[in-house]
């Protein structure tokens, strides 16, 4: 069993260091998002860079970089802290991956993707969360972080054995988010149209 877990914690980090933002836009001969616009390779900034299409792309893929390994993880039994341990591990590499110096994003997709073989009830909770947040706002990563912070209340409420699990994974997507935290408190993601449209990063 614990080979399985270190085979598969291994296997999603390499996955989630393919960062799928900034070959989608080599594919559409875009710049690299790490180097434009919020410097995020994440969803967002590849429709600031590089439009819809690509911003698509980029969400499917990052949504199974997460997925995958997870719900593989959940076919063979695993026990649900592994799960929690692969969830990570995927996202891990998503914000660091090991393929593209180190420089990746917040993983805001892949730990959606994570989340989702616990069932669609807890995806849709998930996604109309964020949808609400984002629209009263206008700021998608506030729209993040409640979405995350939220994620083991609706867990325990729909499947508690995997409460746990999504508590450690909602730990480190909020930690990645600190510095919008800062801002949003501070009250400087408010202060021009232009900087919000530069400063509020995502994924």
């Amino acid at each position: 069993m614990t080979t399985w877990i270190v085979f598969f914690m291994v296997g999603a980090y390499l996955g989630g260091s393919i960062s799928s933002a900034v070959l989608v836009c080599r594919v559409f001969n875009k710049a690299d998002p790490r180097t434009q616009g919020s410097l995020n390779p994440g969803t967002t900034n590849v429709l600031r860079v590089a439009g819809k299409s690509a911003a698509a792309l980029v969400l499917m893929f990052d949504i199974l970089k997460g997925a995958v390994p997870t719900y593989a993880a959940y076919l063979l039994g695993l026990p649900e802290s592994a799960i929690g341990l692969i969830a990570i591990s995927a996202c891990l590499g998503h914000m660091y991956p090991v393929f593209f110096q180190f420089k990746g994003g917040k993983a805001v997709a892949t730990a959606l993707g994570a989340m989702m073989p616990i069932g669609w009830v807890l995806t849709t909770a998930l996604i109309s969360t964020w949808l609400i947040v984002f629209k009263i706002s206008k700021y998608s990563s506030l729209a993040a972080i409640v979405t995350v912070s939220l994620a083991p209340l609706y867990t325990y409420w729909y499947k508690p054995q995997f409460t746990l699990a999504v508590a450690m994974l909602s730990l480190l997507i909020i930690a990645k988010h600190r510095t919008n935290l800062l801002r949003l408190f501070s009250g400087e993601e408010l202060l021009s149209a232009k900087q919000k449209n530069v400063d509020d990063k995502e994924e």
